[in-house]
């Protein structure tokens, strides 16, 4: 069983981002999050929480005795509210249809520990404005706010000001804990001998935690740490919404390190590696260290929108079989071939520029219940930036929530990416990103040698790693607890969907003995379990991985 948390990074795997390290599954999320690139995109589930700073819980119920007196309460639902909610206090603003005042102030109240400076930061109305209440504005800034993970509770209200028509906004916050676990991973994978038959499982574990609001300054410093089977990967990385270059510009930096093997070969594969003696020899191994780092700038477009531009560079060295080769297809046509790892021998430099625009209108970062995640990222690598490796990238990602009438909650996600050239092996997709089935990488180490399970026998029991990745699945959603404490929220969920994945080769010279319908590398997933909001982060129990290990799980080899 995976315990995985509401990743910050993405595309999908799992509960509602991203992930670091590895490209974004479908599901949870498929560019990395915005806020903390390290260059990597988890093909997690979960959507990656704005600004890069850690998912908040779900908001608590508004307290009543916490609004202002005197004030009048904006409405917390949606943007068409049609008019302020009136109040029964004397010096209550109580009128009906489209309302605009000129705002005289903006006051921060309930914020202990976090500077006002910061929360305004990301209010996008100042002092002397002509104020709507019905502006869209109004609640995703209170979304937006609720997305920095460092309130458990955001109202917005207004005050009469001085004179009449004027107004002054009033934004009532509830603090949360903000140092908080973005990521744990526990699970168990499993290898593959020469004959596709599971042998003896394997550990692994990693976590991700972050200050997110330092020192009341909105700036997060976080550190994660992944171990699995001759492997480990190390993480720290940095973000400051404002600071370092004003209050319009947004910064972050990550550092990595990675000490790793990937597995390479799908059936009956021969190879010639000296250093694999000890190692699993089902398959050919590749040992290999990424060190470097990601260091970014961002700019918001509306309260809503951001953009983020990348620049990352990383020092390869890897040890690559002397010779490798498998046999590729099946039945009598089946070929034995050359293994083509993707990787440039010994030493080599990876060198690249993303852009990323995000889009979020969810209402909460964990547990949402309504709104939109969309993100689009583009990457390119190439010799003039100082790159071994010629390539480019674009992923999208789309998330659809809608609150169902009795309050059960429908996500509808799709991701689709495309990589044009040659990227080394851990920037392309990788199945195990793509089924819950299998283990996902974690911060980029590969825990999983197994193929796709193959429920529909297609060619997909071909691919481990490919250049053209979509998925599409839907999730459902039932609340079973609320409450104000630890634990803010428990949600039973399940999900299914399809995925499809294939390499250049795969599509201009498909696998030989597959025909038809099988030609089409696609596959089931689905997965199912428990998501969980607390003070300390969110989590997901989930048990598809689990039942990867049911004999005759599908008809992979």
């Amino acid at each position: 069983m995976a315990t995985v948390s509401h990743a910050q990074t993405g595309p999908p795997k799992g509960a509602e981002v991203a992930p670091a390290g590895t490209r974004p599954r479908p599901e949870d999320t498929p560019a990395a999050s915005a806020g903390t690139p390290d260059g990597e995109h988890s093909a997690a589930e979960s959507d990656a929480p704005p600004k890069g700073s850690a998912p908040p819980s779900d908001a608590a119920a508004p307290d009543p005795a916490k609004a202002a007196a005197g004030s009048t309460a904006l409405p917390a639902a949606a943007p068409s509210a049609p008019s302020v909610a009136p109040s029964t206090e004397e010096n209550s603003i109580e009128e009906q249809g489209a309302l605009k005042y000129e705002l005289d102030g903006i006051e921060v109240r309930g914020n202990t520990k976090t500077r006002s400076r910061v929360v305004l930061r990301y209010v996008p109305f100042q002092p002397g404005d002509i104020f709507d209440v019905d502006d869209p504005r109004v609640e995703l800034t209170r979304y937006r706010l609720l997305g920095t993970g460092f309130f458990r509770d955001v109202q917005l209200a207004l005050r009469k000001g001085k004179l009449r028509g004027h107004v002054i906004l009033v934004i009532e916050v509830v603090e949360r804990n903000t140092l908080v676990v973005n990521d744990l991973w526990m699970g168990l994978a499993a290898t593959a001998n020469t004959g596709g038959q599971a042998v003896p499982l394997t550990a692994y574990a990693g976590v991700d935690a972050a200050e997110t609001n330092l020192a009341g300054t909105g700036m997060t410093l976080g550190a994660a740490a992944g171990i699995a089977h001759d492997q480990y990967a190390l993480r720290l990385r940095f973000f400051d919404p404002a600071l370092f270059l004003g209050s319009q510009w947004m910064t972050s930096g990550t550092l990595l390190f990675n000490h790793a093997n990937d597995f390479f070969g799908n059936h009956d594969v021969g190879f010639s590696n000296p250093l694999q003696d000890a190692l699993d020899r089902s398959v050919a191994v590749l040992q290999y260290e990424r060190f470097g780092g990601t260091v970014g700038v961002g700019r918001d477009l509306s309260v809503s929108t951001q953009i983020w531009a990348n620049y990352r560079l990383e020092r390869i060295s890897a040890h690559v079989p002397a010779t490798a080769n498998d046999v590729r297809g099946t039945g009598p046509d089946a070929q034995r071939e050359p293994i083509d790892f993707y990787i440039q021998r010994d030493r080599s430099i990876l060198s690249t520029l993303s852009a990323t625009v995000q889009h979020d209108t969810r209402d909460k970062p964990i547990l949402p219940t309504r709104g939109w995640f969309a993100s689009v990222t583009t990457e390119v690598s190439l010799a003039p930036l100082g790159s071994d490796y010629a390539y480019a990238r674009i992923d999208a990602l789309a998330s659809k929530w809608l609150t169902l009438p009795w309050q059960h909650v429908l996500r509808l996600r799709a991701f689709g990416g495309f990589i044009a050239g040659r990227a080394p092996f851990f920037e392309r997709y990788y199945v195990g990103d793509l089924s819950d089935f299998r283990a996902a990488r974690v911060l980029g180490l590969n825990v999983e040698r197994r193929l796709a399970p193959n429920f529909f026998g297609t060619d997909v029991g071909e691919v481990r790693y490919g250049d053209y990745a979509a998925k599409l699945d839907v999730e459902y959603r039932i609340p079973l607890y609320r409450g104000t404490r630890a634990v803010y929220g428990i949600d039973v969920f399940a999900r299914a969907g399809l995925f499809f994945i294939a390499g250049q080769r795969d599509v201009t010279d498909p696998p030989p003995g597959y025909s038809g319908a099988a030609l089409i590398p696609v596959d089931f997933t689905a997965n199912f379990g428990i998501q969980v909001d607390t003070s300390a982060g969110g989590f997901t129990f989930a048990f598809a991985n689990l039942l990867g290990f049911i004999p005759g799980l599908g008809r992979s080899q």
